[in-house]
Order: structure tokens, then sequence, then C-alpha cells
């Protein structure tokens, strides 16, 4: 296995569709290796080929954080259901987060390495980070799905605070909004939401 160079917003490769993967041979199995080898090095939960300059459409993911990595070959999202808010960042993005809605729920059925077709059924965090991954073989960075405007994540955290902030102050006033939103004039036009279950750094 081998650490692979991640590819960083500006390479046109990121903006490309990959495409099917049609040989399941040693070289493919050893791209998969070395994908897993750099996500884990990279403190990322998925990596997606075209993030290490492969258009194939192959990604793997780990979001259990037990080094049991799934290897997604062909994958096709067949299944949505529900809707989470919540923050994403990217490998290929380094330094930012955004606020981006994916399904709750996800169903997915791809190839393993053997070329052998399964099907699964993903949520949370896990549903997530195939959505974050799939895009990328399709040539969308996160950036295009974000409602917020990226920022880092110290300014994020800060943007929380002063929420949390305004929030208290009007409740003391007994002017809390309903919604739990703040208001335009009080914030700095990001409008960042709160995180939902865990974060794709992928």
């Amino acid at each position: 296995m081998a650490i692979r160079n991640i590819l960083v917003e500006g390479d046109p490769t990121l903006l490309k569709k990959s495409r099917r993967v049609k040989r399941f041979d040693d070289r493919l199995a050893s791209l998969a290796d070395d994908m897993i080898e750099t996500m884990y090095e990279s403190d990322g939960v998925g990596l997606a080929a075209p993030q290490v300059g492969v258009l194939r459409r192959l990604f793997v993911m780990d979001t259990e954080g037990e080094e049991k990595p799934v290897v997604f070959v062909n994958p096709e999202i067949v299944v949505e259901e529900g809707v989470q808010r919540g923050v994403e960042g990217c490998l290929s993005l380094p330094g930012l987060v955004g606020v981006v809605s994916r399904p709750l729920s996800v169903t997915v059925r791809a190839q393993d390495l053997n070329g052998d077709y399964f099907e699964e059924t993903f949520t949370g965090l896990a549903a997530r980070c195939v959505c974050h991954e799939n895009d990328h073989l399709d040539g969308i960075l996160y950036r295009r799905r974000s409602e917020t405007v990226l920022c880092t994540r110290e300014e994020y955290e800060e943007e929380m605070r002063r929420k949390a902030e305004i929030e208290a102050a009007m409740r003391q006033e007994g002017d809390a909004p309903h919604d739990g939103a703040i208001p335009e004039h009080a914030a700095d036009g990001k409008g960042h939401d709160d995180i939902s279950e865990g974060e794709v750094d992928a």
C-alpha cells in the first residue's frame, strides 16, 4: 500500500465525471488499498478515486472508526429517504466546512473488488458520506451543495457561539424565535446550522 497525493480544489480532474470500472483485477485492488491507506493517513472518513487523480467510479468509506472500510465500485444510490442537515468538510477542500442537506437514509447498489454486486442501506453520517463520495464520481464538489458560504472550523464555531448568545438574550427578553433561527440582522450571512450526528471529512 502507498499514500497517494490528494487533489485539491482547482484541479480540473475533480470536476470531471468518472467512468465505470470494467476490469476487476490486482490493479484495482491495489488502488483501493492505496485509497484506504490515504484516507486513514488524512483522518478522513471517505475518499473517492477522482480525489487521487483516477477517473473511475470507486470510493472507500469508514465512518465507524474501526478500520473496517467498505469499498464501493460502480455505486448507484437506488433509494433515498428523509432529510438531514449538517456540517461537511472535504479532503480536497482542506480547512473548510459548510452546511449541506443530504438524505437521512440511502440504499446503495454497488460491486465489490471481485465484481460481485451487493446492496446495503446506510443512515445518518454513513448516508451523508455515501452521498458526498458519490458526488465526487460525478465531478461535484460539496461547495455546490452547501447552503452556507464555506468557512474555517474556527469561524463556524465562533458563529455558533454568537448564535447561542443571541438566542439566550432573546429568551430572557421573551422574544426567542420559534424556529431557532438567527434573525438576519444578527447573523453574518453564512446561516450555519447545528452539527447533526457527525461530520463528514471526505
